[in-house]
């Protein structure tokens, strides 16, 4: 389990074939810390596997599953991704319940920048839609956001200046790809109003 509160932002240092996944190493700064193998990360929201630990280069292994459903297929070296450790009993939970497992991709629809602020429309698959709703929360790349507005294929958040500058989010473009992971009560709400 973790947050959605970004605790630093690394930079992929290698992405190496090992088919039919590969390997991710990532320079991890302060996430480096007390880190051992066998312990899970989340890389823009997707909870990881430490598989080899070299100094603050963590190494990860990422499956044909995880590549096709997140945009951790699109990572090049020299990319920023937001990094976050698990939750460790007795932690302060300051954003919402993520668990890691993303939903679905989706898309920065619409940017509009006010100075240091930005509001963000995300585009989602319909189904998932039905999961988000206004002054809910929802994890975009791992961080933890609040919903400001719904319409029936986007929903928007509102970005100050620390979470622009803090994560990646405040590196987006009309048109790029994001991790999305709706709030784990919405599931089963909406799992037992389907029975």
């Amino acid at each position: 389990m973790f947050t959605g509160l970004v605790e630093t932002l690394g930079t992929v240092a290698a992405v190496q074939p090992e088919p039919p996944g590969v390997r991710l190493s990532i320079s991890a700064g302060v996430v480096a810390d007390g880190v051992c193998i066998g312990d899970s990360i989340a890389i823009n929201g997707c909870c990881l596997t430490v598989v080899a630990i070299d100094g603050e280069i963590l190494s990860f292994q990422a499956g044909e599953e995880t590549l096709g459903r997140t945009n951790l297929g699109r990572l090049r070296a020299g990319g920023p991704v937001n990094l976050e450790r698990s939750l460790v009993l007795g932690d302060r939970l300051g954003g919402h319940f993520v668990t890691g497992h993303i939903d679905a991709l989706g898309t920065l629809a619409d940017r509009r920048d006010a100075g240091d602020w930005s509001t963000c429309w995300f585009a989602a698959p319909l189904d998932l839609m039905q999961q988000i709703a206004p002054k809910g929360s929802i994890a975009v790349d791992g961080v933890s956001l609040t919903v400001v507005d719904v319409l029936a294929d986007r929903f928007s958040v509102a970005l100050i200046p620390h979470t622009l500058a803090a994560t990646t989010l405040g590196r987006l473009a009309v048109g790029d790809a994001v991790n999305l992971e709706t709030d784990v009560l919405a599931k089963y709400v909406g799992r037992q109003m389907s029975r």
